[in-house]
């Protein structure tokens, strides 16, 4: 059985998410806010780095896009 190394999960920066998803700082927010009109369950967690800190884990946002692209079709 093969396990994912943690070295190997890449963490990324609200900057980088932007970019990636074409999504603002705020549209980000909304998504994960449970009290938002806009929340989408099916968008990444940000995961707690420091007081103040936030990141994603770069498979999940990856994952996110793709099945967007997926239900295109």
């Amino acid at each position: 059985m093969q396990t994912k190394s943690i070295f190997t999960t890449k963490i990324l920066r609200r900057p980088v998410v932007e970019d990636l998803t074409g999504l603002s700082k705020s549209a980000i927010y909304e998504k994960i806010n449970k009290k938002s009109p806009r929340y989408d369950p099916s968008f990444p967690i940000p995961i707690k780095l420091g007081a103040g800190a936030v990141g994603w884990c770069a498979s999940e946002v990856s994952q996110w896009i793709e099945k967007k692209k997926e239900a295109r079709s």
